[in-house]
């Protein structure tokens, strides 16, 4: 880019040069001759190409910048690097990032062009027209300062944009998933004015962005005008007082423009790439972030002590300032109000987020007690069963092996105390299940996702609301294998309201948000 544009500089001081020179010299009757329109033709063409190519270039290296991003980004969500605004970093690695070739194609080479155009033009001018270059230079500053200034007004506005669309894009997500739970329960109609607001606040955002954009691209191109016509008015009266020839004012009148015309479009392009900028600004952000640390574990899992565990979302701490010890042999019920952490607790306990405060260590007989972080020595010795478990396209055994369980042959104790031997029977293993565990229904996921969880035999157990989907026979079984692990040394913990879980309870601890 750098190279086309000190290529498009030159193309268009040669062309100005030959049309100063063809009308000044026709205007005076002298001879025009066929080098001068040559040289006009081949600066046109040169001009025409090297914008041709320059546009090629662009558009490549923004497809590849955009592409490398994602796939940076995708990389680098994962465990231990789970981000807090999870809604917002998938808006800004779809939609957010669609907006910025516009920025890597359309500001970036301006800005490029500003750097290399504007000085060589206006040197240009000067030596041509020392007073057209002086009026040049004095008033190409009022450009950038104006281009702050809007710059400084439109930034709240695009994070304000970025975020309607992030909180739209989550609700509907949500809602398209539970669809069909709220069209079996009758209440398919209730979410709708939820969505329509969110839509009209993202419409509402987006119309003032948008007229911001075009306000800024207005007073831009006014102020360029009025530049170029101090430059205009000058040559007018020096050439009717003969002060200059015709050959340096029509030269200095023709690259006038120019020379304001990189800083214009810098600003332009800018305002209307300025959601992409944002998106990007969040994208890095997840990438400059510390990558976990693995191990932090120790060879064999003991007692967990958490002390002043908080975690700061969206909407405030959640857990906030949680203490407690889990200890092995005992089962662990965390209890607490909707919304005040228990499942963020969970994925902490895993390893999976790093707490913004306080601190959770694991100790072992004979050793020191270490802090907890993520990594495979720490997870190698953890089962998380989440409340919403994942499950993909494949049969039913490829989902009961997906996390890293052996053969359900070899598990029979894991498959029958959750029922699961049941919805076997049903279709065998070779039963087939769609997207997101489609064909199932929620109890026969959640016999799904514990037996997997069992069979996988690790140290420390985390459980997400266990018992949700399964009648109390069922539960009660399930609790009966949980107290048996415990009491074979297994640290188990379950986030639960069910009194049936709570009862069956050693220690039960409650999680509070600020």
């Amino acid at each position: 880019m750098v190279g086309c544009g000190a290529a498009e500089t030159a193309a268009i001081v040669v062309l100005a040069y030959s049309v100063a020179t063809a009308l000044s010299r026709m205007v005076t009757g002298a001879a025009v001759g066929t080098g001068v329109l040559v040289a006009a033709a081949v600066a046109v063409a040169a001009r025409v190409l090297t914008v041709l190519v320059r546009a090629r270039i662009e558009r490549r290296a923004a497809d590849r910048v955009v592409s490398e991003l994602r796939s940076a980004a995708l990389a680098a969500v994962g465990p231990g690097r789970l981000p807090t605004d999870r809604e917002e970093l998938r808006t800004a690695l779809t939609r957010g990032l669609d907006d910025l070739p516009p920025y890597l194609t359309g500001y970036v080479p301006a800005l490029a062009l500003s750097v290399i155009a504007t000085p060589a033009l206006v040197i240009a001018m000067f030596v041509a027209d020392p007073v057209s270059g002086a009026i040049a230079a004095g008033t190409l500053p009022l450009l950038p300062v104006f281009m702050i200034l809007i710059g400084l007004l439109t930034r709240e506005r695009t994070r304000r944009r970025l975020a309607a669309m992030a909180q739209l894009s989550a609700r509907l997500l949500d809602l398209v998933a539970g669809l069909p739970t709220l069209r079996a329960l009758g209440r398919e109609r209730g979410p709708e004015k939820t969505v329509r607001d969110l839509g009209e606040r993202n419409a509402a955002e987006t119309m003032g962005a948008l007229r911001i954009a075009f306000l800024s691209s207005m007073a831009l191109e006014l102020l360029a005008t009025l530049c170029v016509a101090l430059v205009a008015v000058s040559i007018g009266l020096r050439l009717v007082f003969g002060e200059m020839t015709l050959f340096a004012g029509v030269f200095a009148l023709i690259l006038a423009p120019e020379v304001y015309q990189p800083l214009r479009a810098v600003g332009a392009k800018f305002h209307a790439a300025e959601q992409g900028v944002e998106a990007t600004a969040r994208v890095f952000a997840l990438l400059d972030a510390p990558a976990p640390v693995a191990g932090g574990g120790t060879a064999a899992p003991g007692t967990i002590t958490a002390r002043g565990v908080t975690v700061t979302g969206r909407d405030g701490a959640a857990p906030s300032g949680f203490d407690g010890t889990f200890v092995p042999g005992r089962v662990t019920v965390l209890t607490g109000a909707n919304g005040a952490g228990k499942s963020t607790l969970l994925t902490v306990l895993a390893g999976l987020v790093r707490p913004d405060a306080g601190r959770v260590t694991v100790g072992a007989a004979g050793q020191a007690d270490a802090p907890l972080a993520g990594g495979p020595d720490w997870w190698s010795h953890v089962a998380w069963c989440p409340q919403h478990p994942y499950l993909e396209p494949g049969t039913l055994e490829h989902n009961f092996t997906l996390l890293g369980a052996p053969a359900p042959a070899t598990v029979p104790e894991a498959v029958a105390a959750t029922g699961l031997d049941e919805v076997v029977a049903e279709a065998g293993w070779r039963r087939e299940v769609g997207v997101g565990g489609a064909g199932l229904s929620a109890g026969q996921r959640q016999r799904l996702a514990l037996a997997r969880t069992l069979a996988l035999g690790r140290a420390v157990l985390l459980f997400d609301e266990p018992t949700a989907h399964l009648d109390a026979d069922l539960a009660a079984r399930v609790l009966a294998v949980l107290r048996a692990r415990a009491d074979a040394g297994a640290v188990v913990v379950i986030a639960a309201h069910d009194p049936q879980v709570l009862a069956a309870a050693d220690t039960i601890l409650e999680v509070r948000r600020a």
